[in-house]
């Protein structure tokens, strides 16, 4: 047993999860009409992966789904299942006991098909019914109206019917996926060699490139070598010169330098000289300043005698005039005692001072602290106002006095430090004049030698400079030398130069020989860049990886060519054995089907012949078909043929219905025999067959179910007969199919007892 079981929910007017279990190998679905029976068979359709709407008497997805009723709602969705049994792993590319196959739709028309619950395309589950020889066709599905579709059909329409049930199609999708490829490979193999042709001149151009870039190379080698001979001896020549150079002025250098230092040792000694002039010029002002101070101080001394006079005379007035109007008064004993005291501190500053500035001064300060002890105690009486302006003008004769005596000590002191100043001058002026001329004499001898100093230092410096500007053009010499021949270059250091005895030359050496000979080797470089030059490549590292690319892109794209050329050969030699093995067994498969199709025509009829013979079909004219349909139409159709016993028949349209009925049937029972299909769908065809058709129909029914499981929906009581179980379909007022069971066995028991 194949068939286990199919569900449906939500389908046409299965409303409810509905499962018919296929436990006998022949299973009859009976029950009256409208009753949602022939429903049935259009869900295997339906699962089976049927497109055509039509054929499942609808226009589009939604009608599949149950629309509803007064008492029942309607479905979004409409599901059926179908169980296989893989106990015998008859489906080998599916490891499983059972294989599901689901179909589902939506209202908004979207369909999802699934094996075992893993969601799948159509495609899928194509190939896997295909392996048990259940095609797009439907020849395993044959509904009401339908049984002699394959009568109807057209040649090549029947052959394709035919090729479908032989299980052909696998191999014809094979071939028309291998012809995909053959032409996808021939594109592609066309655009590679388009591709291959547009690098071709790019290629042969670099190739010349780098054919020139070789041979900079070997120049580049080669003046790489000249190179670092020439910048080791240039590079060793001037070191050491220049080492050579710094020491020969070095020396004379530091000597000139401590000369010129003792140089200026020397002028500074010899200005001196100068400096006694200026010193002698100090000395004349310094007598001249000391002159005018004495002069200053005798003009102040006679102004402070002219002013002590009148202050004398003052005093005298004044004091004639108090004593002409004093009286006698007494004096506490404290205040005396401390007016002598004040007395006696002033007087003992002047004891041991012969400052006669100084002396004046306190003479001067004790003279008025007498005045003032005995002004506080007289008792004056009423003066006169002269002697009020006498004592007013004394007041200001001290005052000036006072300034002049402050004056005269300032100019006491000045005229102390410029007679200092003056011997120090003295002293100095005697040393000068004598250090002055021993430094002239020295001075002269230095400046000999320092002419001599000179002149070797400059000649050694412009050497140097010469040896620095040759170093700037060596220097430049290797950034050109770098750009032209690489990086390499720099490592010149690291190079040994051998003389005629095959020992390192040394900077002594090379320093000894001629530069000629260095000249040579410049100019045999000069000669190397020049041809380097006239090579005129570009930058060859850009050039270089240019051309590998380039290569290594046409290398691929060869690789590519060759793969494809392979590839499209295999294709051709794929499809020639295809078509070789499509065509091997569709002739014997035919062969077969004649056979089987001439046995049950003579059950049906009692004689007669019967056979499919293939016809050439002859192409359309018209330009509006495509590639594919002109290929469709070269093939082979196929021709039905028949010559019923005792008539004289010329062709299918010269039968009655139920003799096409019985062609059909018997062509189709026929077809299903050479590669049994697991199961077969009857859709009422044996409506048309009267009792002693039906009998035979039955008949062959059970030599069917031998190799296939039957599902007949049918109201033939003879073919129901057949049936080891019968479901029966019926429909309520709420418009939903509903399903009863009945197991003929167990009825037949029940009946016997």
């Amino acid at each position: 047993m194949y068939l286990k079981r199919l569900e449906i929910t939500g389908f046409k007017s299965f409303a409810y999860k509905t499962e018919i279990e296929f436990t006998s190998s022949i299973t009859a679905i009976v029950g009256p009409n409208g009753s949602g029976k022939s429903n049935v068979a259009e869900a295997f359709r339906f699962v089976l992966g049927e497109q055509s709407f039509k054929s499942m008497r609808g226009k589009r997805g939604e009608d599949m789904i149950f629309g509803g009723s007064p008492s029942a709602k309607r479905a979004n969705r409409a599901s059926v299942k179908l169980v296989l049994d893989n106990n015998k792993k008859v489906f080998s590319n599916i490891d499983f006991d059972e294989v599901i196959i689901e179909r589902v739709v939506y209202r908004d028309g979207e369909n999802i098909y699934s094996i075992n619950g893993s969601k799948v395309r159509l495609k899928d589950v194509a190939e896997v019914l295909s392996s048990v020889y259940i095609g797009t066709s439907g020849h395993h599905i044959i509904s009401q109206g339908e049984a002699d579709r394959i009568l109807n059909a057209k040649p090549l329409e029947r052959a394709s019917m035919i090729e479908d049930s032989l299980g052909l199609k696998i191999y014809q999708q094979k071939r028309k996926e291998s012809e995909r490829k053959l032409v996808r490979s021939g594109e592609n193999l066309k655009e590679v060699v388009a591709l291959r042709r547009e690098l071709k001149p790019r290629i042969e151009f670099l190739k010349e490139q780098v054919e020139k870039i070789e041979r900079a190379r070997e120049i580049q080698k080669d003046l790489t070598e000249k190179y670092h001979n020439y910048f080791k001896r240039e590079y060793l020549y001037l070191n050491y010169q220049k080492q050579w150079k710094e020491e020969e002025r070095d020396g004379p250098k530091n000597k000139l330098e401590k000369i010129e230092q003792e140089i200026i040792e020397c002028k500074e000694e010899i200005n001196k000289e100068e400096r006694v002039k200026e010193k002698n010029s100090r000395i004349i002002s310094l007598e001249e300043n000391i002159s005018e101070v004495q002069k200053r101080k005798n003009d102040l001394m006679r102004e402070s005698g002219r002013l002590e006079g009148e202050i004398n005379s003052l005093e005298r007035i004044i004091k004639n005039e108090e004593n002409r109007s004093s009286k006698d008064i007494l004096i506490p004993a404290e205040e005396f005692r401390l007016f002598a005291s004040e007395i006696e501190e002033e007087s003992g500053k002047v004891q041991n001072s012969e400052d006669i500035t100084l002396v004046k001064s306190i003479i001067s300060s004790i003279h008025e602290k007498v005045n003032s002890f005995l002004y506080k105690f007289q008792e004056f009486g009423k003066e006169s106002s002269v002697n009020e302006e006498n004592r007013e003008e004394l007041l200001k004769l001290k005052s000036n006095l006072k300034k002049l005596e402050e004056e005269g000590g300032e100019l006491e002191e000045k005229e102390k430090t410029l007679h200092k100043e003056y011997k120090t001058l003295k002293d100095e002026i005697g040393k000068d004049q004598s250090a002055s001329r021993e430094a002239e004499r020295r001075m002269f001898e230095l400046m000999s030698t320092q002419s001599e100093l000179r002149s070797i230092v400059n000649k050694a410096e412009e050497d140097l400079r010469r040896i620095l500007r040759e170093e700037e053009e060596f220097k430049q010499e290797i950034q050109e030398a770098s750009v032209l021949v690489g990086s390499y270059v720099l490592e010149y250091k690291n190079k040994e130069i051998f003389n005629e005895e095959n020992t390192p030359i040394s900077p002594e050496e090379v320093a000894r020989i001629p530069r000629e000979n260095q000249y040579k080797i410049k100019r045999d470089i000069d000669r190397l860049k020049i041809r380097l030059e006239e090579i005129g490549v570009g930058s060859q590292e850009e050039i270089m990886n240019e051309f590998n690319d380039i290569t290594e892109r046409d290398e691929f794209l060869a690789k590519e060519v060759a793969d494809l050329e392979h590839s499209i050969s295999s294709l051709k030699e794929v499809i020639d054995d295809l078509e070789k093995t499509i065509k091997s067994k569709f002739e014997e498969g035919l062969k077969m089907i004649n056979e089987k199709f001439q046995e049950f025509f003579e059950h049906m009829f009692g004689g007669g012949k019967a056979y499919l013979k293939t016809v050439k079909i002859i192409p359309s004219s018209s330009d509006e078909l495509s590639e594919e349909e002109r290929e469709e139409e070269s093939k082979d159709g196929l021709e039905v043929i028949v010559s019923l016993p005792r008539k004289n028949i010329n062709g299918l349209i010269m039968l009655s219905g139920g003799e096409r009925a019985l062609v059909s049937i018997a062509l189709i029972f026929a077809v299903s025999q050479v590669n049994p299909p697991p199961f077969l769908i009857l859709d009422e065809t044996d409506a048309a067959l009267d009792e002693s058709n039906s009998r035979k129909y039955g008949d062959m029914i059970r030599m069917l179910s031998l190799h296939s499981q039957l599902v007949l929906i049918t109201h033939n009581r003879e073919t129901m007969s057949n049936a080891r179980v019968l479901y029966g379909i019926t429909m309520g007022s709420d418009a939903v199919s509903r399903m009863l069971s009945v197991k003929l066995e167990e009825g037949e028991e029940m009946v016997e007892k």
